[in-house]
């Protein structure tokens, strides 16, 4: 049987005794920060989309330039 012992101090915090684990009982805390690590990856992976794109654009402008510098020096 699992037995818990309350931490001093700290209402929705609970020790397993057998693993020595710290758990939250609080299930709206745990939800808040399942939800704001979601909302920070989603934003992570916004950030490294537009990264990727504006390094493409950046290859896409060299591309160009090199055709202009090219279309100039034939004449």
């Amino acid at each position: 049987m699992v037995e818990y012992l309350q931490v001093e101090g700290k209402n929705d915090l609970v020790r397993d005794t057998k693993s020595g684990a710290i758990i939250n009982r609080n299930r709206g805390a745990y939800e808040i920060a399942k939800r704001r690590a979601e909302e920070a990856q989603r934003q992570r992976d916004e950030i490294r989309g537009a990264t990727r794109e504006i390094n493409t654009l950046k290859c896409e402008i060299h591309e160009i330039k090199d055709m202009l510098k090219t279309l100039l020096d034939r004449n």
